[in-house]
């Protein structure tokens, strides 16, 4: 008896210690799937869940870029550049939990998300609070950062999600793009198929296309 308590007794610290290791393990899979900046899910996460939210119901896909990104980190500094990224994140995240939405950084100053919207009349009420969500500046170093965007979006009812979430992400994406060009703001576009050519496997006008450079 004595035998098996002090056998038993032996094998804690050998328990504990796989405990460990495994729970370790366990965060270093679920950090290797957030961005380490904002805290938000990765492409390859956001892209798995997101593809089985657009089964469950009628799902808004938004592609959103910052506006003059480029400018804040010239002028300011990366560090302001990272405080705002971390800051979008933040704020987007909170637009997302209000509706029960899916959100990532797909890198960059480019973000996704995929949210329940029941009818193109709903849309509206959706991205007018996303845009509260920008109304204030980001405060870096004690000084207020402008911070404006651009973002493409895309109504998918459940019976046009067979063709999965790659064709509408690509869809709002150029949608993302044609509202850049024209000021910023959010436009809609109806339909997972391209309106603008591709080029090398991306949108045109997309840095890695032919002869093409990004809309900051």
């Amino acid at each position: 008896m004595i035998e098996l308590v002090t056998a038993a007794a032996a094998g804690v610290p050998m328990a504990a210690g796989w405990s460990w290791h495994a729970l370790r393990l366990r965060r270093r899979i679920v950090d290797a799937r957030r961005d380490p900046l904002t805290g938000l899910a990765t492409r390859t996460e956001f892209e798995e869940r997101a593809t089985r939210s657009l089964l469950c119901g009628p799902r808004a896909v938004v592609v959103l870029d910052l506006d003059g990104f480029k400018q804040i980190n010239d002028m300011l500094g990366h560090a302001a550049g990272d405080e705002v990224i971390r800051a979008v994140g933040g704020r987007l995240t909170a637009w997302a939990d209000q509706h029960a939405g899916i959100v990532a950084r797909l890198g960059g100053d480019e973000f996704a998300a995929v949210l329940p919207v029941l009818s193109y009349a709903d849309l509206d009420w959706t991205m007018d609070g996303l845009a509260e969500h920008f109304a204030e500046p980001v405060v870096f170093e004690g000084e207020g950062v402008p911070v404006d965007y651009s973002a493409g979006v895309v109504w998918c009812h459940p019976r046009q999600a067979v063709s999965g979430l790659a064709p509408w992400l690509r869809r709002a994406d150029e949608v993302m793009y044609q509202a850049k060009v024209s000021g910023g703001g959010w436009h809609l576009g109806f339909g997972p198929d391209p309106a603008l050519p591709t080029v090398n496997g991306r949108r045109q006008g997309r840095l890695g296309s032919s002869g093409a450079g990004e809309a900051a």
